[in-house]
């Protein structure tokens, strides 16, 4: 709020100034629009300056000198190639800002190949704050988990939310298909939760990119200008934002290494919920989800068995589990002495 009052205030300023001075003796009404205008692209430019990291702010300062700096070797040149008049003043001031244009412009997209650790602790603080920074998928916030997370306290630093996140979030909660609304309010109320929750930081940028339409290219820049991670459980979003040389923590991915590991001959109940694809295969799942195919259990269906498991298999989807059943030590018995009369009456 004191930012704003500051900006009302600076164009205020200048705007009387402008009035009162009459810019090329323009009318009083004139003057003070014009100068509202140039303070308003002033604030616009103030914007865009304090969204930018360190490193590309410092690359435009740097390729801005080495632009102004060319640009004066090149006016030495035209003061002895051309007549004195208009005509050379138009042509250098064309140069200079030609010059100081493409000096900002490539200093500030290469500014990321800057490395601030030679400059040694100088930049020490905004370097650990900027490694700190996450950025929330729509995807992640709608999946819910993230709050759980939150609330476990493994997730330090700052939990960012683009404001182009939230509109998409919002246009998901406003759809007329009941899933999608369903889906959206749920990620509105996730938010909701963690931001009543003390243990973490979460913020809401208004940073934006208007010649991007994707959100998912708009996430990618902005985790290259803040140099923060993105939180995800997009497939799509991790390999393009891996291409983009951004880091992903994927939620899915992190679930998956969290689940117990099982080692062929390890017993466990399972509760048979369902057949299976083969034949007289019954399927239950462990409480994370996995899901288990044990052989010969389609007529336990309803019941809680003990299997040993055979294998474990690994998908792209997640892991499965091989087992079958053990047989009661009255039924062992049984099969044995069957085993055994047909040997006798086979010899």
């Amino acid at each position: 709020m004191d930012l704003v009052l500051i900006r009302i205030l600076f164009v205020l300023i200048l705007a009387a100034a402008c009035y009162f001075f009459r810019i090329l003796d323009l009318p009083g009404w004139l003057s003070a629009i014009t100068g509202a205008g140039c303070a308003a692209l002033v604030i616009v430019f103030e914007s865009r300056v304090r969204a930018l990291s360190l490193r590309r702010l410092i690359g435009a300062v740097i390729g801005s000198i080495l632009g102004i700096f060319g640009a004066f070797l090149f006016s030495l040149v035209l003061a002895n190639s051309l007549p004195a008049g208009n005509s050379r003043s138009l042509v250098q001031i064309f140069v200079l800002l030609l010059m100081s244009y493409v000096g900002l412009v490539v200093g500030t997209s290469k500014g990321d190949m800057l490395n601030l650790s030679a400059l040694g602790d100088l930049f020490s603080g905004e370097r650990q704050t900027k490694r700190n920074v996450k950025l929330l998928d729509t995807s992640a916030v709608i999946d819910g988990r993230i709050a759980d997370m939150s609330d476990t306290g493994f997730l330090d630093g700052v939990l960012v939310i683009p404001e182009f996140v939230l509109r998409e979030l919002q246009m998901v909660a406003d759809s007329s298909d009941g899933s999608k609304r369903q889906r959206g309010r749920r990620g509105l109320d996730v938010l909701q939760r963690m931001q009543s929750n003390s243990l973490i930081n979460v913020q809401i940028v208004e940073d934006d990119f208007p010649h991007i339409r994707e959100v998912d290219l708009k996430l990618i820049e902005l985790a290259k200008e803040l140099d923060a991670k993105i939180i995800t459980n997009d497939f799509n979003l991790n390999k393009v934002a891996h291409l983009h040389h951004v880091s992903v923590l994927n939620i899915n991915d992190l679930a998956n290494s969290l689940k117990p590991v099982v080692l062929p001959g390890e017993k466990m109940n399972i509760a048979i919920l369902k057949e299976g694809k083969e034949y007289n295969q019954g399927v239950g799942y462990l409480d994370d989800g996995t899901m288990v195919v044990v052989d010969h259990a389609r007529r336990m269906i309803g019941r809680s068995v003990e299997i040993s498991v055979t294998s474990v298999l690994q998908t792209a989807s997640g892991k499965m589990i091989f087992g079958k059943m053990d047989e009661p030590p009255q039924q062992k018995t049984d099969t044995v002495r069957v085993a055994a009369e047909i040997r006798e009456v086979s010899s």
